[in-house]
């Protein structure tokens, strides 16, 4: 009877695992294919986003059933996403994306059974991202480098002349390199399209609102 009944057990556990692992598919196949790539269109997260996913299932689950420290794979983990994040240009929208799927396949594979905590768990990933993420959540902000070809020394000036030329209402900025030899300022702007403007026109001539060499001078003056 025990002989019997051994193989029952081996292949409803085999069955719980094949029903986890396919929900797992299921969530991260609506993450890549349902909302990453129709809002931004890049194929090579894509790969990464599933390669990371099912990855982290597959080991999980076979550490959850060794004698291996768990921490010890997470930590692993924790190493190899570090040097994944390092090693390209990646916007955080798309980090989001990234920690979204590790965490489902950790979710996955830590569990042996599908149970309804994990699933409301998963489902709750793809509802924060797909919220989150919502092209039309703060539609009109924008961000985004930008470089002159003149040096601004005054702040005031420069928001006028950001505001100018993006036509938006500039919320915040920082002047990552003001080179005043080479005339140039490299600048992060965060705006608003569509709003009034937060600064009215500097009432001085072009050569000081374009320049901040000039503006420089007439303050040591």
């Amino acid at each position: 009877m025990d002989i019997v009944a051994l193989p029952i057990v081996h292949l409803e556990d085999t069955m719980l695992q094949a029903t986890i692992i396919l929900i797992d598919l299921l969530f991260i196949s609506l993450l890549t294919f349902g909302m990453y790539f129709p809002r931004h269109r890049r194929r090579d997260l894509v790969v990464a986003y599933l390669v990371v996913n099912v990855g982290v299932l597959a080991v999980a689950q076979v550490l959850a059933t060794s004698d291996v420290g768990l921490g010890l794979g997470l930590g692993l983990f924790g190493v190899l996403s570090i040097i994944r994040l390092r090693s390209s240009e990646i916007e955080q929208h798309e980090v989001a994306y990234y920690f979204a799927a590790l965490a489902m396949g950790l979710l996955a594979g830590l569990s042996t059974v599908p149970t309804v905590l994990t699933v409301a768990l998963m489902a709750l990933i793809i509802v924060v991202v797909y919220f989150g993420d919502n092209p039309r959540l703060f539609r009109t902000y924008r961000q985004q480098t930008v470089a002159l070809d003149a040096a601004f020394a005054d702040e005031p000036a420069l928001i006028t002349h950001l505001e100018e030329l993006l036509g938006a209402r500039v919320h915040g900025m920082n002047v990552r390199k003001l080179d005043l030899v080479n005339d140039t300022t490299v600048v992060d702007v965060r705006y608003q399209i569509g709003a009034a403007r937060s600064l009215p026109k500097a009432p001085m001539n072009i050569s000081d609102a374009m320049y901040g060499t000039a503006v420089l001078q007439e303050t040591a003056r």
